[in-house]
């Protein structure tokens, strides 16, 4: 299974995250190729606003450099991992910054239709709470991709890094963890079919674009690919 795994900070033994994601890697990869992003150092440009993803596209982005292998891993990929450790009750900011360059990628504008194919994990830990709110930052931009299925691991550790993490709480974690590789490769095996909750989004916005030009290159992407007519991005 092609992995890309984008981490939201640097530190790796020490990050309780990163040890999540190297163990579900561990168990899926397979031998296969794994790509790994660490925030900010892969991508370290904020969105400016331009709007250029939206009037044009996304090689328009003075980022786009930095962008670049971030979408071509993502798009060869069956699984993408997102770490998410809790910063002030939500989400880093330099993970936010990376997913702002996405914006263009949303199922109202022009989703990648590869998205729904695609599997993905969000873990999330934290010393003390917020982890809810950590995983709804990133969840909300899978969702809105189109990414057929994502799975969720948030878990309050009440520790500050991986060495201070209880044994009875890290056995805690790998079950959690055990439990959705095996979802994710059950799931694999039998072909990735898009959730409920994405089938309606996509018809919600499909809505939107038959009835409104609220944006020219979305509306021109949107005929180009037939998803005005009968075709559907799951069955591509």
């Amino acid at each position: 299974m092609i992995i890309t795994a984008i981490y939201a900070t640097e530190r790796t033994e020490k990050s309780t995250t990163y040890q999540l994601a190297q163990h579900v890697i561990k168990q899926l990869s397979g031998g296969d190729t794994v790509f790994e992003f660490h925030l900010p150092k892969a991508m370290p440009h904020y969105c400016s606003g331009c709007f250029r993803c939206m009037t044009a596209d996304i090689t328009k982005c003075a980022a786009y450099p930095a962008l670049k292998p971030i979408i071509e891993a993502i798009n060869a990929s069956d699984l993408l991992i997102f770490t998410a450790p809790v910063y002030v009750y939500h989400v880093p900011g330099q993970m936010k910054a990376l997913l702002d360059h996405f914006a263009h990628a949303w199922m109202v504008h022009r989703p990648n239709p590869l998205m729904f194919h695609k599997q993905a994990l969000i873990l999330s830990t934290a010393a003390g709470a917020g982890t809810k709110t950590a995983v709804r930052d990133i969840r909300d931009s899978l969702d809105y991709w189109g990414v057929g299925r994502v799975y969720t691991l948030r878990e309050n550790v009440r520790a500050a890094d991986w060495q201070g993490v209880s044994e009875k709480m890290r056995k805690r974690l790998w079950d959690k963890s055990d439990r959705l590789i095996e979802k994710i490769r059950t799931r694999k095996q039998g072909g990735v079919t898009p959730r409920v909750k994405v089938k309606y989004m996509f018809y919600g916005c499909r809505l939107l674009q038959k009835r409104f030009v609220l944006n020219p290159p979305d509306a021109v992407y949107w005929k180009e690919m037939g998803w005005l007519g009968k075709k559907r991005p799951w069955r591509s």
